[in-house]
Parts: structure tokens; sequence; C-alpha cells
């Protein structure tokens, strides 16, 4: 098996834990991405049965869509640029806000989100491979209050690569806060 063949195995193979995780516990997944442009919900969505948790993915590339259609706070975004751990805390949160407003998934919606720089350069004085997800979690009933956070990232290789491991870091992250 090739490397590449392992690391989407891997990858379909959190996914898919994820899933079971959150349908299991009534939850369900939304996402906001930046510089995945999507693979993170392909990486829900090449698991069959996934509608029956994932509720979509909002790909907001742009710095006025982040703001505009996420809600992140547009002073954060002009002071600080797109790569920053408080914008992808407020892309998460505000993704799960998005679908939580319906009354079907009120209180039980998981954000994601991706915003970073892919390469091959760097984006102003921020540097290739510079990362940052963001995950929100609702109320899990014990501690009474939601999670949310952001994890930095330092990762090599080609556009490609940075962006598929951004997606299995993604995963990685929401298996573990799911316990």
């Amino acid at each position: 098996m090739s490397p590449d063949s392992e690391a989407r195995e891997r990858r379909d193979d959190l996914a898919a834990q994820a899933l079971r995780i959150c349908e299991k516990r009534s939850l369900f997944i939304a996402a906001a991405e930046s510089l995945t442009g999507g693979l993170l919900a392909d990486a829900f969505v090449r698991i069959p049965g996934a509608s029956k948790v994932f509720l979509g993915s909002a790909v907001t590339y742009d710095i006025h869509a982040k703001a505009g259609i996420l809600g992140v706070d547009a002073d954060l975004l002009k002071r600080e640029g797109a790569v920053h751990p408080q914008v992808a805390m407020q892309m998460a949160r505000d993704t799960a806000k998005l679908y939580t407003t319906l009354p079907e998934y009120h209180d039980r919606v998981v954000g994601l989100a991706t915003t970073g720089v892919a390469g091959p350069g760097p984006d102003g004085d921020k540097p290739a491979g510079l990362v940052y997800i963001g995950l929100s979690l609702p109320c899990d009933g014990r501690s009474g209050e939601s999670t949310v956070e952001a994890r930095e990232l330092h990762l090599s290789g080609t556009r490609e690569q940075v962006r598929l491991r951004t997606v299995e870091a993604v995963l990685e992250r929401l298996n573990e806060l799911l316990g």
C-alpha cells in the first residue's frame, strides 16, 4: 500500500470513528474551511451514512466571507489576518451556531474550522505550513460548559500535503475530544 493510500485510509478511519461517536451521542458536525477548501467535508462524505451526522461545510476562503457569512469579528481579521488562533476558534464556534439555530440541531452541533497558509510560499509574515484548527463542542452535560479551542500546527510538505495533514489533525483532535 502506498503512503498516500495509507494516509487516506487513516483519514477515512478517523472520520468514520467521529461519525459513529457523534451518531451515538446525537451530535451533528458542521465545518468552516479556508485552506482545506472542502477537503474536510470530503473526509466525512466519503463515509457511507455520513448524512446522519454531517450537516455541511462553508468554504470561506476569502477574509470577507469569514466575517460576512460566519460572523468572525471583522476587526480581528483586519488586525491579525485570517491566520490566527482566535479566527479559528470563532470560525468553529460560529459555524456551529449557524446550524444550532435550526430546532432539529439545537445545542448539538460540533463546529470544526481550518485556517492557515498551505504554501508554497508565505502569506505576508505567516510562513507556509502555519495552520490553526478550531473545534467547538456543545455542552457535554457533565461540566455544563461547551468547549472551544484552537490548535496551532506547523506542517511541512507540498501545498496538497499541508492541506491533507490539516484534515487529519482536525479528525485526530475531534476524536480525542469526543473521547
